[in-house]
């Protein structure tokens, strides 16, 4: 006979935990996309954006720059 708490006693699947580690991460590397577009449309220099993200400028610059392109490249 099961019991409630045999669902609890199982292990995760650990498949399962890669694929919503997928999804969240899909799901923050468009949040941060979305605030990157914000903080340059205000103004705010890529140092700063590098700053905020713990990278240096020119790698904050170079990753989204290609986001941006690959972006607008869907679009055409």
């Amino acid at each position: 006979m099961k019991t409630m708490n045999d669902a609890a006693d199982r292990e995760p699947d650990p498949v399962e935990q890669l694929a919503d580690v997928a999804r969240r991460r899909r799901e923050l590397e468009s949040e941060e996309y979305h605030h990157v577009l914000q903080a340059r449309g205000q103004g705010v220099s890529w140092q700063e954006i590098g700053w905020a993200l713990g990278m240096s400028k020119q790698a904050a610059h170079k990753k989204f720059r290609r986001k941006g392109r690959e972006a607008s490249d869907r679009l055409v």
